[in-house]
């Protein structure tokens, strides 16, 4: 042991290539209790390929110790000869001190090769060996939550929280904060959420969108702005946090945070939209106006701000828009029969009656089991001079709403003329 400790103090007083050569001529000469503390010199220098060695022949000697097998899997592990690592973990039977480590070494080396069955199952040999250890169930809870099973997830991080609220740099309430929020069960999620000291960016996110979807809008603003003072790029935030500005009232926050969020991130049409919205909500009209437009620009498809911006027009008055901007959109394919019915609606206010005519006959196809539609499109063939027409499109409506006795009886009237 004398020149064991004599290649320690080499190494302690940064003289590397003379400790190694003190122990590779001690090495054969070596005691089986010394070989293996040289193989654990070795592991802790770095000298992986060294230490196997003298592990292997370590095995040879004593095929039934378990510590050999389970420190040559981890130096395997080192060496990324996983497949050899596995070889070893499989050989360590249920020894009191390595069976649980080796079966949970198993799990990380076929977690990794994306074999999560067989991951699972070697945590849950691991469990039935010692159904105690909090450790084998966190483990089972990590690797439920890597593959979105959410619900088991909870069921062992449960178990490991009802023992101890933290395990290493793992905080078991965050985790089933982020477990319950992804099955939508808000309400649990935003307790253990409470009882974090919340501090990373996406964890952050997860805790203010949870409490958002609570309409807890105070929660969610104090988060994101803490969220923004750490990473002011962080894209996602800004249309929730207007959003949120916006639901309690503070309509110029709620603005300004959708222009900044613009300022980051200029391709956002949903931030467009939302900063469209608000714009128009403080008379910001010509603001919102070139919002608006712009989303519908990036999205053509975007639905919910055409009709929007339709509805503003409407209150405009500017039926004329309405037309230029559902005639381009058409014109790119992005067909939808609420688009005809508007344009039918535009081409009427404007007195273009032929266009409309065609606009409504386009849109009856998709709206002949529509109410509202038949009605109107019924009077304006009326107003138009079809009477024929009109009195086959309010029958239809009268099918619908039996109920209506003006229109049965201008029906009526019109027949007996």
């Amino acid at each position: 042991m004398e020149e064991i400790r004599k290649a320690i103090t080499h190494m302690e007083n940064d003289q590397p290539q003379e400790a190694v050569d003190t122990l590779e001529a001690y090495l054969p000469g070596a005691n089986e209790e010394e070989k293996f503390t040289i193989a654990e010199l070795y592991m802790q220098w770095g000298m992986h390929e060294e230490a196997k060695a003298v592990l292997l022949q370590l095995e040879q000697m004593f095929p039934d110790e378990m510590e050999l097998k389970m420190m040559l899997a981890e130096l395997f592990i080192d060496l990324n000869e996983d497949q050899e690592a596995i070889d070893k973990l499989d050989q360590i039977v249920e020894d009191e001190d390595y069976f649980v480590p080796a079966q949970m070494q198993l799990a990380d080396l076929y977690e990794a090769q994306g074999l999560f069955e067989v991951a699972e199952q070697k945590l849950l040999a691991a469990k039935r060996f010692d159904p105690s250890e909090p450790v084998i169930d966190l483990a089972l809870g990590e690797l439920a939550l890597s593959t979105a099973s959410y619900l088991k997830a909870i069921t062992y991080y449960e178990k490991v929280y009802e023992k101890q609220t933290v395990m290493g740099d793992i905080d078991i309430a965050l985790r089933l904060a982020e477990a319950y929020a992804a099955t939508g069960e808000f309400e649990k999620a935003l307790t253990y959420y409470q009882e974090t000291d919340v501090d990373d960016v996406e964890q952050l996110f997860s805790f203010g969108f949870t409490a958002f979807k609570l309409s807890r809008y105070d929660i969610a603003i104090s988060t994101w702005e803490k969220l923004l003072k750490e990473e002011a790029d962080y894209l996602s935030v800004y249309e929730y946090l207007a959003k949120a500005y916006e639901e309690e009232g503070l309509m110029e926050k709620a603005f300004e945070t959708a222009e900044k969020g613009l300022a980051l991130d200029e391709y956002n049409q949903k931030l467009y939209f939302t900063a469209g919205r608000l714009a128009r909500q403080l008379g910001k009209n010509d603001r919102s106006y070139f919002l608006i437009r712009h989303a519908i620009a990036l999205d053509p498809g975007y639905k919910e701000a055409i009709l929007y911006l339709i509805e503003n027009f409407k209150l405009d008055e500017d039926h004329e828009a309405i037309i230029e901007l559902l005639t381009h959109i058409l014109e790119t394919d992005e067909e939808d029969a609420a688009y005809r019915w508007e344009l039918a609606r535009a081409y009427n206010e404007t007195e273009t009656f032929d266009e409309a005519l065609k606009a409504y006959r386009e849109a009856y196809t998709n709206f002949k089991d529509d109410s509202d539609f038949l009605k109107e499109y019924g009077y304006f063939l009326l107003e138009e001079g079809r009477m024929q027409e009109a009195v086959e499109i309010l029958k239809e409506y009268l099918r619908l709403e039996p109920s209506d006795i003006e229109v049965e009886e201008n029906i009526n009237r019109l027949l007996s003329q």
